[in-house]
């Protein structure tokens, strides 16, 4: 929506487009944080690639508006990179699994401030 929203705020149109269906089942835990780890590598490169083409065309206003959205994915990228390494040493130990779930699940969402 940030996005969407800049794009209107400076004139243009956005055009939106279905998304493929994500994935629903994964033979492990850890194969489903791998998954997610890739898709945060492959967000990270599509948004570099809009700052590549906002240096390109000296769009400064766009690039530093892209900055935050590097900088969240800095932030996703390891956070789920900490998941795949702790999954990768709990193993198949279900007590691991039943700890790492339980931290899990104590993690408080908040609300991106507006950039």
């Amino acid at each position: 929506i940030k996005i969407y929203d800049y794009i209107h705020e400076r004139g243009g149109k956005a055009r939106l487009e279905a998304i493929a269906k994500p994935e629903e089942k994964w033979e492990s835990p850890l194969i489903a944080f791998e998954h997610i780890l890739a898709h945060e590598q492959h967000v990270t490169g599509l948004i570099n690639n809009l700052i590549d083409v906002a240096l390109d065309v000296r769009d400064h206003a766009a690039k530093a508006f892209l900055d935050w959205f590097i900088t969240e994915q800095v932030e996703e990228e390891a956070s789920v990179g900490q998941i795949v390494d702790r999954l990768r040493l709990i193993g198949n130990d279900s007590s691991g699994l039943f700890l790492l779930d339980t931290e899990l699940g104590k993690r408080v969402f908040v609300m991106p401030v507006k950039a």
